[in-house]
């Protein structure tokens, strides 16, 4: 089995052809059907995170998902997304504060958009979060950290995906699956001779395979950082971001499940 990703195997798109902020300012100028799909798909990768705050802040799991379904119909149907400045910062702090301002008028409305109200419905599979939030300790954090820590987690999962994918083109699946539980951090070392031996590797040839992984694993995370960016070429701007989420899941050892 090959034990390495080769790049001829898996040509790269560049990762600046279509960033969050990019599509956002685009679609807030001329809207389509196309741009209008890549917004929806934007809103359905995020979603998450957003859903979690609203949850931390004290709503049941029905309201909860009524009021982040709101939010993004309101930001598709009414064109908020023109109103996007990316000047302002990240994509996480826009879609945050977004979601904040959203919850203030409608509780100064006293009333909520009934689900399927706006003009574009989306629906998620909100079970995942439903068992996140069964963990996380009542009084230890706030909503702001929730998110922030979903917000984390939701890049690593974009990263591991991204990584999925190009070892499913080369062909590499089951070496994927062997590997996966390595590419963040230090993984388990002892388990190497184990996996390598049912991957039908060498010791070495294994922890040569661990090392690719984790640097394409990195390559893709950036990628991935980057496009949630005002500047995704700025080396620094994705630096500063990517130890922000490494701090983030740091100190979620102590305050999240």
């Amino acid at each position: 089995m090959n034990s390495g990703l080769s790049d001829a195997m898996m040509p790269m798109a560049s990762p600046f052809a279509t960033t969050h902020w990019s599509l956002v300012l685009k679609a807030g100028k001329t809207g389509s059907d196309h741009n209008d799909a890549a917004l929806e798909k934007l809103c359905r990768t995020y979603w998450a995170p957003l859903y979690s705050y609203v949850r931390r802040h004290g709503h049941n799991p029905e309201d909860a998902q009524d009021l982040t379904q709101s939010f993004f119909e309101r930001l598709l149907s009414e064109g908020r997304f023109s109103l996007a400045d990316p000047s302002r910062g990240r994509f996480r702090s826009f879609l945050l504060t977004g979601l904040k301002h959203f919850l203030v008028n409608e509780w100064k409305r006293g009333q909520r958009l009934k689900r399927g109200a706006g003009a574009i419905h989306l629906s998620f599979n909100c079970e995942p979060e439903e068992a996140f939030f069964a963990r996380e300790p009542v009084d230890a954090v706030t909503p702001e950290q929730v998110y922030e820590y979903r917000w984390a987690l939701k890049m690593l999962e974009q990263a591991m995906d991204a990584v999925r994918e190009d070892h499913a083109r080369a062909n590499q699946t089951e070496l994927f699956e062997g590997l996966k539980g390595s590419a963040w951090g230090d993984g388990d070392g002892g388990r190497y001779q184990d996996v390598a031996g049912r991957l039908g590797l060498s010791e070495g040839a294994f922890k040569i395979a661990v090392f690719r992984l984790r640097l394409r694993f990195r390559e893709r995370l950036r990628e991935i950082v980057a496009a949630t960016l005002p500047d995704p070429r700025n080396r620094v701007e994705v630096d500063d971001e990517i130890r922000h989420l490494q701090e983030v899941l740091r100190r979620s050892r102590t305050g999240l499940a």
